[in-house]
């Protein structure tokens, strides 16, 4: 009995990714990374491990998401390269920009979405992700000029191809209210992301949804508006319509919170990716263990600091 094909893997990977649970989609899409690769596709290779990548940043699992996107964007740099592997090495450098901006690491964000924009010819799809992803580079460094530029730019490589592109109209309309916010505009901020809102809706994109009402929560605390507090029902709505399991028997309802992981030199990992792949692992696994109030080994958490040892969170 054969399993998936190709097509099918990819197509149930790319819908879980943008428009489920991306956790859910990793398997199909390392599946399909094998299976491209065993077969000698190296375009498809390519796009299923960008689509692995977002896949894996998505469900916060930063360590192995870099770990499978930094080869693309070598493979994508090489000089004798087809043009879907330039095009994917690009969408992953900047996959990889967003990352960072998730770290906090604005700066070396910006130099991935540089990378990635040398990889296109300034228009399009792969274009209009780095040119965004520096706008919003810009904007965690506290440059709204230099961010309105590039938002500037990123507008004028989109197509006109209207809701095709709702994933990129979306991201675009999230980084108009930062950067709205930025400039302490919070009413032009809320309307950016009820825009945003309504598009992931109409692209039935849970994910996108939740985000968006965060932004917009932002925009409506910041200006003092008094529909913030009947946001927060809305938001538990739409995380919970991809990733229902988060209203879970024991560990109760959905709720805000920040956890960290650590990883300690060497003995977790030799590099940033390594510590930060142990982090990612260590995070999860005690996190959920001591919700359930069954810590395995509770005085890990203490070693780094007991041995001076420095840390990846």
């Amino acid at each position: 009995m054969t399993g998936p094909d190709l097509p099918t893997l990819l197509a149930s990977g790319e819908r879980a990714t943008f428009h489920g649970n991306p956790a859910a989609a990793v398997g199909a899409l390392e599946q399909a990374v094998e299976l491209a690769q065993a077969t000698a596709l190296f375009a498809e290779a390519a796009a299923a491990g960008w689509l692995l990548g977002v896949a894996l940043g998505a469900a916060g699992r930063y360590g192995q998401a870099l770990t499978v996107l930094a080869p693309l964007v070598e493979a994508g740099s090489a000089e004798a390269v087809g043009a879907e592997q330039r095009l994917f090495g690009s969408l992953a450098g900047s996959t990889i920009a967003s990352i960072q901006r998730q770290l906090g690491r604005h700066a070396v964000a910006r130099e991935a979405d540089l990378a990635a924009l040398s990889l296109t010819t300034g228009s399009g799809e792969a274009a209009f992700d780095a040119l965004l992803g520096l706008a919003s580079d810009a904007i965690g460094l506290d440059e709204g000029d230099e961010a309105a530029g590039r938002l500037q730019q990123a507008e004028r490589a989109l197509p006109g191809r209207g809701d095709e592109w709702w994933r990129q109209l979306v991201r675009l309309d999230w980084t108009r209210a930062e950067l709205a916010l930025l400039e302490g505009s919070p009413e032009d901020a809320a309307v950016h992301a009820s825009a945003a809102v309504q598009r992931a809706e109409n692209g039935r994109a849970p994910r996108h949804v939740a985000k968006g009402l965060l932004l917009l929560g932002i925009a409506q605390v910041s200006g003092g508006l008094a529909e913030a507090a009947a946001l927060a029902s809305r938001i538990r709505e739409a995380v919970e319509a991809y990733e229902p399991g988060l209203l879970h028997p024991r560990l109760g309802a959905l709720h805000l919170g920040v956890s960290i992981g650590m990883g300690c030199f060497p003995i977790d990992g030799s590099d940033f990716t390594g510590l930060l792949t142990a982090a990612d692992s260590t995070m999860y696994r005690e996190k959920t263990e001591r919700k359930l109030g069954n810590l395995a080994d509770p005085d890990r958490m203490h070693l780094g600091a007991e041995f001076g040892l420095p840390r990846a969170a």
